[in-house]
């Protein structure tokens, strides 16, 4: 069952990225260099951005209260991309985005996807995460979220050709290594007075995607077992979580600038992915034919908590509430109402452009979130 009304996820919550005001973008550029594949990437120390950083976030904290939000995150607003920050904080991680793999969208326009070197062993240093958290946690008295990459995201976007073979000749110390650090990071946010953390990821459901699957085979990895280190990986970190930290777990398709890299029901992986991973609650997307129908929520388990991904982020179109309330009714036909929450898909800036839609997009859909939580469950 559910916990009560007062634990996370909330029947109305949200993925964590949100737009950032044109001024912050353009002051990120203009401190620390211009927007292309290599720049902007990792943590920064520029004091002037950081000050800008945190006057947006008080102002969007503002806007995710508004419309009756009861997490609250600091919209990513002091990253360039969603998994950057904690990854690129681990010792023996760079990033770029001259990766081979392709987002696109629905007029076939391509962008380019990350790639991840691990030139040594990897090895946590200090949270990048818990003054972040310290100062939102100082400005809202609502539940203040983290949201971080889950660790299957590092392998995904590296490969044999790219991980150092002095530092890992065999890979699989690459999920204990990875492990050992997301478990300390826990452990300082935790100690900083965090009890709500979220792992988000697109590998996961890139294996329900028959063309991801075999460019792992072509690259010399087995989809299924690919599976089977992500969730001992998880489950290696869900067991070494703080008492009273609510741990989740979000999946999507791909979302950069309205781009996707994979499509395809959850049928291939529900089963194992929903009764064998040790978090407490799963974000899904499904907010368009992409992600396939609710037949495979049957595997789904009575003790954990599942939140729809029912609005888009990827466009600025309004979806109808009675629609949402619909497909929730259909939901819980595999899965109890009282189990169920809802969200948008994803967030609306996984990098610090955002999608193709406007803040009152953003607002408005938020809005929505809240309306038809308060419908369905009486309370947001």
């Amino acid at each position: 069952m559910k916990p009560p009304a007062s634990f996370p996820p909330f029947r109305a919550d949200h993925v964590g990225s949100l737009r950032r005001p044109e001024s912050l973008m353009k002051a990120r550029e203009r401190l620390l260099g211009p927007h292309d594949l290599d720049h902007n990437f990792g943590p920064h120390g520029n004091v002037e951005l950081h000050k800008l950083e945190e006057e947006a976030i008080r102002e969007v904290v503002k806007l995710e209260e508004s419309v009756g939000l009861r997490s609250i995150t600091d919209g990513e607003f002091r990253r360039r991309i969603w998994w950057s920050e904690f990854m690129l904080s681990l010792e023996g991680v760079q990033g770029t985005y001259r990766g081979q793999e392709k987002f696109r969208d629905k007029t076939g326009h391509t962008v380019p996807a990350p790639r991840v070197d691990v030139t040594g062993r990897i090895r946590w240093k200090k949270s990048i995460n818990v003054s972040p958290f310290s100062f939102l946690r100082s400005i809202t008295k609502q539940t203040p979220k983290v949201t971080m990459p889950a660790p299957q995201q590092l392998y995904h976007f590296a490969t044999r050709e790219t991980v150092s073979t002095q530092a890992y000749p065999d890979l699989q110390a690459i999920w204990d290594d990875l492990a050992a650090a997301y478990s300390a990071e826990l452990k300082a946010l935790a100690a900083a007075g965090c009890t709500y953390v979220q792992m988000d990821e697109v590998v996961t459901s890139c294996l329900c995607d028959n063309t991801q699957r075999e460019k792992l085979r072509q690259r010399g990895d087995d989809p299924d077992a690919f599976l089977g280190n992500y969730i001992r990986t998880i489950n290696k970190i869900a067991a070494a979580k703080p008492a009273g930290m609510t741990l989740a777990m979000h999946t999507c398709r791909g979302n950069y600038q309205g781009h996707w890299m994979a499509e395809g029901g959850y049928d291939p992986i529900a089963e194992r992915v929903f009764n064998e991973i040790h978090v407490d609650a799963f974000f899904l997307e499904y907010d368009s034919p992409r992600a396939g129908s609710f037949e495979p929520l049957r595997f789904y388990p009575k003790n954990k908590t599942l939140v729809l991904g029912l609005v888009s982020t990827k466009t600025p179109e309004l979806e109808k509430q009675a629609i949402l309330e619909k497909r929730i009714e259909e939901a819980s036909r595999h899965v109890p109402l009282e189990n169920l929450c809802l969200s948008p898909q994803c967030g609306f800036s996984s990098n610090y452009l955002g999608n193709p839609v406007t803040i009152d997009d953003e607002r408005r859909k938020l809005e929505l979130v809240v309306n038809t939580a308060r419908a369905v469950w009486g309370s947001a």
